[in-house]
């Protein structure tokens, strides 16, 4: 999803503009209304003051609600489909996991963990790559050619498949959780918009639609053998069990999903919210602008 930090941006904000707020409140405007009663003459504030004072209060609020209440996003690549598409607007429950302070995202307050199965939003924290010393660290660089190369401020979006301490394996489509089999029962081919470049894909490889058994939450998931198969876990780079303060997150979208299977474990640190709505639907122009029958659903 968005690769800057709007976050960030409002934080600064809120920052500049309280500052010139408070700077003219504690010391220039007692000496403004001193020339205004010496001279019987109303004195103008200064821009940036008006333009602070005006300002102020609305990005607060703004930067409040989008760093401790929901956040919306635009969902940018198929990787979630068929439960996310591109062009999905969607809301982020930021308390779920707890308060985290804005931009900088670390937590002030705890308040649940992750479950298995919740569709969660998240930094991405880069591939796992060997330095020339042999050390596993994160790069942004999915070739491990230049391991320090820096990794995109980019948030991501995946389901959470293996809380801390799980045993995760996956055999092509079977995905297996503390020994056992993960059920999915086939509800058939997929079928879709063949001017659409996501929906046409997975027609033309032949995607079947599975509903998927995790716990107690059941979702729809995609499978394309015939167009990649991912490689499975435990890898090189990621072992069988969980560790403490991670997450093994996967697209819905099996076959054509960047996620755990390629670089490791989603720390918790990097947990951004939780997505739970889907609030507009945009699929462009030439097909049919809206869909109405993604609009207002609530994600599972």
């Amino acid at each position: 999803m968005a690769s800057f930090d709007f976050s960030a941006i409002l934080l600064g904000l809120t920052v500049l503009f309280g500052v010139v707020w408070l700077i003219d409140w504690l010391f220039l405007a007692k000496a403004r209304r001193a020339r205004a009663e010496a001279s019987g003459t109303e004195q103008p504030e200064p821009w940036p003051v008006d333009w602070a004072r005006s300002l102020f209060p609305v990005i607060l609020v703004v930067l409040l609600l989008r760093s401790f209440v929901a956040e919306p996003f635009r969902i940018p690549s198929g990787s979630m489909m068929p439960t996310l598409d591109v062009g999905d607007f969607i809301l982020v429950n930021k308390f779920a996991y707890g308060l985290r302070m804005p931009a900088f995202n670390n937590k002030l307050l705890e308040n649940g963990e992750p479950r298995r199965g919740d569709v969660v939003v998240f930094r991405f924290p880069g591939y796992l790559c060997r330095d020339e010393s042999g050390r596993t660290i994160r790069s942004g660089d999915v070739s491990c050619a230049d391991p320090h190369a820096p990794v995109p401020g980019e948030n991501w979006i995946k389901r959470v498949i293996g809380l801390p301490g799980d045993r995760i394996e996956t055999r092509g489509s079977e995905l297996y959780i503390n020994g056992e089999r993960v059920g999915a029962d086939d509800l058939g081919a997929f079928k879709g918009n063949m001017n659409r470049p996501e929906d046409r894909m997975l027609m033309t490889y032949g995607s079947h639609l599975y509903t998927e058994h995790l716990g107690s939450i059941n979702h729809t998931i995609a499978l394309t053998p015939a167009y990649n198969v991912p490689m499975d876990i435990p890898n090189a780079m990621v072992p069988s069990e969980v560790p403490k303060g991670c997450y093994i997150v996967m697209g819905d979208n099996r076959m054509n999903s960047t996620d755990s299977r390629w670089w490791g474990c989603m720390p918790e640190e990097n947990l951004v919210g939780k997505a739970f709505f889907v609030w507009m639907a945009w699929r462009g122009l030439g097909n049919g602008i809206l869909d109405l029958s993604k609009m207002g659903k609530v994600i599972h």
